[in-house]
């Protein structure tokens, strides 16, 4: 019954790649183009984040 679920899940996964391939495609040709600030952008809350989860780790080993 353990590779039967196994077997199932791994078809699944499978059909859902080939469902979602033709959008992923789509997207990525027609898809907004990056601009000048748009890492800044990305990168000021991705290291907020992180500055952040950095406290919390300080705060629990003390």
């Amino acid at each position: 019954m353990e590779l039967a679920l196994k077997i199932a899940s791994a078809v699944l996964v499978v059909m859902m790649l080939v469902y979602l391939y033709p959008a992923a495609k789509h997207w990525t040709t027609n898809g907004p183009k990056a601009k000048a600030g748009d890492w800044r952008s990305a990168l000021i809350p991705l290291a907020l984040v992180a500055g952040f989860v950095l406290l919390l780790i300080a705060l629990v080993r003390q």
